[in-house]
């Protein structure tokens, strides 16, 4: 089996997954079906982050899920991440690829914007990211995007697309049918009571993607 970039794309975050608890979240998330794995942590606590990406790397290794470190390129080298995500204040594609490597996935956040997508795609990202798409709690003040969006990009780039903001299993169908490759999601899966409530989330995610090939 080898890692691909389509389907349940989960993203962490330590208010929702506390310390104690993150490595085995995360572990229910990953058997039950997410297919690439975002470790996002802002604190400047740099052994716990490092502790964190290190067995999150194995894990994904383990069940070929693609690992992405969420902007921080010398963690994402520290630990041999499949790849870093990338927004607009932060460092540049040129300046990620120049420092990761040839063979490592760059994904870029472009919002609401087509212009950003094009920019991305020019300069060599391997995925680029819209949303907000719904309210997001994590991130209420995101840019909304449009769903035609996703379809006019498709239309003319082949190139995966990734959909993030507010995604829940109510909503999720038209994004998927507008040609979304990736769904990803925080609160809808980590915000669930307990590892086996997550697991069915994701079991559920990863369904809807399989009925939409078929």
């Amino acid at each position: 089996m080898t890692k691909k970039l389509s389907g349940l794309y989960v993203i962490t975050n330590e208010e929702l997954m506390p310390e104690a608890l993150f490595l085995d979240m995360a572990r229910a998330a990953i058997k039950a079906g997410a297919s690439v794995l975002q470790y996002r942590d802002k604190t400047s606590d740099k052994s716990k982050r490092l502790f964190q990406a290190e067995n999150l790397k194995k894990l994904c290794d383990k069940h070929h899920v693609v690992f992405i470190i969420n902007d921080d390129i010398d963690l994402a080298k520290q630990v041999d991440a499949d790849g870093i995500h990338i927004g607009k204040d932060d460092l540049s594609i040129k300046e990620a690829r120049d420092q990761i490597g040839p063979n490592k996935i760059i994904g870029v956040s472009c919002y609401n914007q087509t212009s950003l997508a094009t920019e991305a795609i020019n300069h060599g990202a391997d995925y680029i990211a819209f949303g907000s798409f719904f309210g997001s709690s994590i991130k209420p003040e995101a840019p909304k995007a449009s769903i035609e969006l996703i379809s006019s990009i498709k239309l003319r780039h082949d190139i995966p697309v990734c959909c993030i903001g507010g995604i829940t299993l109510n909503n999720l169908t038209q994004l998927i049918e507008a040609g979304a490759d990736m769904l990803a999601v925080i609160s809808d899966v980590f915000s669930q009571a307990d590892n086996e409530k997550i697991a069915e989330r994701c079991i559920k995610y990863k369904k809807a993607f399989n009925a939409n090939d078929s």
